[in-house]
């Protein structure tokens, strides 16, 4: 079985007086470091996906900013693969499939932000895909979310989703447990 690491969405935006600040990036963005050393270590496929905004309402991820840049902790190196995605799911009009399969990968290793949308979301249609998962649930962020005047803060947000990820769609690892 192949293995890749997909980065998702790790993006400047998402810290500190980025546009669309998540709870817990930096440290989220610290773990991904961590797992992404392992990766390089071993010389095994990784895939960095940056989001870049196309809607004109988009207030976040816009072209041609410092919040659209890949934050330092995970920045790429040399041939690792980065791709552009323009939707939640990093599979939807990319290539990123494509690339996969010509790796001939077939489990994933994902971790980014936010957990509640692109990590959600791309690990639901990897399980659709056919890859088997894990998911780094430390190496990824979330925000305080609000619905009907009720809210949910980000860790919550996070416990859920993850929990919802566990068990079918991926396995839910912390970084410590992954790098024994």
């Amino acid at each position: 079985m192949t293995k890749a690491l997909i980065i998702i969405d790790i993006q400047n935006d998402y810290f500190e007086n980025g546009k669309m600040e998540l709870v817990g990036s930096e440290k989220a963005s610290e773990n991904a470091k961590k797992i992404l050393e392992i990766f390089r270590d071993k010389n095994l496929p990784i895939v960095h996906i940056q989001h870049i905004a196309t809607s004109p309402t988009a207030t976040f991820f816009l072209p041609d900013t410092e919040g659209v840049i890949i934050n330092k902790n995970v920045e790429p190196k040399g041939d690792e693969k980065v791709i552009i995605k323009h939707y939640p799911n990093s599979f939807r009009e990319t290539e990123l499939l494509d690339f996969l399969k010509s790796k001939q990968i077939s489990e994933l290793v994902i971790c980014g932000m936010m957990t509640h949308m692109c990590i959600d979301t791309t690990t639901r249609a990897a399980y659709d895909l056919g890859f088997k998962s894990i998911v780094i649930g430390d190496a990824c962020a979330t925000k305080d979310l609000e619905l009907y005047g009720e809210k949910a803060n980000a860790k919550e947000v996070q416990i859920a989703y993850l929990s919802a990820l566990d068990g079918t769609f991926a396995e839910i690892q912390k970084t410590s447990d992954f790098i024994c």
